[in-house]
């Protein structure tokens, strides 16, 4: 999104018909800034997977995450409450101060900006703008918000961001900044907004590439139940300990082989996604659930049962710790986190 600046022009008795330093209003689902995918084409969201190695442990993954069934997908978004929002800023958007309750595993600054979160006014009084559709956030649940500084390609991203009116602040359990032009990763054993360290606008299903004109070109966020005690690149931190469970940053992939040509035109493109980028473990919650975005566009009569076809027999684990580039040799696949 650019900021257009006019001189001011003024009327023949003197008023003002632009004023210098308007700026874009924020808006939830606004128009993210090109180039898309987010990211850098070589950061692990957007790694090309189709050919990535097996993991050795596959099917015992995937047993696990069947549970001693066949466990099927579920679209973990929607309309309100369901799915995580983002907003769009500009970039004199006013920061505000967060006090974290992880402020040792919380970035308070962009690089090279002032402290502080770039949060609309607009989300202390009105529903919509952070996860959970509760005015200010609530007293319960994931409350993420996501904020993308457009001018500056920052993403700014919030966990269990809730307004305080008696402290006349905003808290939250932890934040984290990531510049959108290189493949900053978080410190080993840190945590972001997400469990595993991650981003997750990157990762989100979103309404404007399910149905705008290009292939989604990225993997996408999704949770088990349970994880085990260490975590594998991308990952950098742990929120598990069970020794049977996948380590979060696990990837699993749509196999080659599954016919997706039956399903809806725009069912088709998240699922070829799931074959080419794949799904990347972010955190704890309910088996295969894909994580989406908020929008009240969405029609889940068509997604819910389209998802139920298919399960995660459908899956296959790839090899813990891939990493898509020759930098692999250099570094440690495993992340032992405490």
């Amino acid at each position: 999104m650019v900021v257009r600046r006019f001189p001011a022009l003024f009327f023949l008795f003197g008023l003002p018909l632009f004023v210098r330093g308007q700026s874009t209003p924020p808006a939830i689902d606004g128009a993210l800034p090109p180039p898309l995918p987010l990211l850098p084409a070589t950061n692990w969201w957007n790694a090309n997977v189709s050919q990535a190695p097996l993991d050795p442990h596959s099917q015992q993954i995937i047993d696990f995450i069947n549970n001693g069934g066949n466990r099927p997908l579920h679209p973990d978004w929607g309309a309100a409450p369901y799915g995580i929002p983002y907003c769009t800023v500009a970039g004199d958007q006013p920061l505000a101060n967060v006090v974290f309750q992880y402020d040792d595993e919380s970035d308070h600054a962009a690089p090279g900006r002032p402290p502080g979160y770039p949060i609309p006014t607009e989300a202390k009084t009105q529903a919509g703008w952070i996860e959970g559709c509760v005015a200010g956030g609530g007293a319960s649940g994931d409350r993420h918000m996501l904020i993308v500084d457009c001018d500056h390609r920052i993403l700014f991203e919030l966990y269990a961001l809730h307004w305080v009116a008696s402290r006349n602040r905003w808290e939250a359990g932890s934040g984290a900044i990531w510049p959108l032009d290189d493949n900053t990763r978080r410190p080993d054993t840190w945590t972001s907004a997400d469990a595993a360290g991650l981003a997750i606008l990157p990762g989100l299903v979103r309404y404007d590439e399910v149905y705008g004109p290009d292939p989604i070109r990225h993997a996408f966020r999704f949770t088990v139940r349970d994880s085990a005690g260490y975590c594998v690149y991308p990952a950098s931190h742990v929120a598990g300990g069970n020794p049977s469970a996948p380590p979060l940053g696990a990837r699993l992939r749509l196999k080659a082989g599954v016919d997706i040509s039956t399903f809806d035109p725009h069912v088709q493109k998240i699922f070829q996604a799931m074959k080419t980028y794949g799904l990347i473990l972010a955190d704890n919650g309910s088996d295969m659930y894909i994580t989406g975005s908020y929008d009240p566009r969405w029609d889940m009569d068509v997604y819910v049962p389209a998802f139920r076809g298919l399960h995660a027999s459908d899956f296959e684990a790839i090899q813990l710790g891939w990493k898509p580039s020759s930098a692999a040799s250099q570094a440690r696949l495993w992340t032992q986190c405490p």
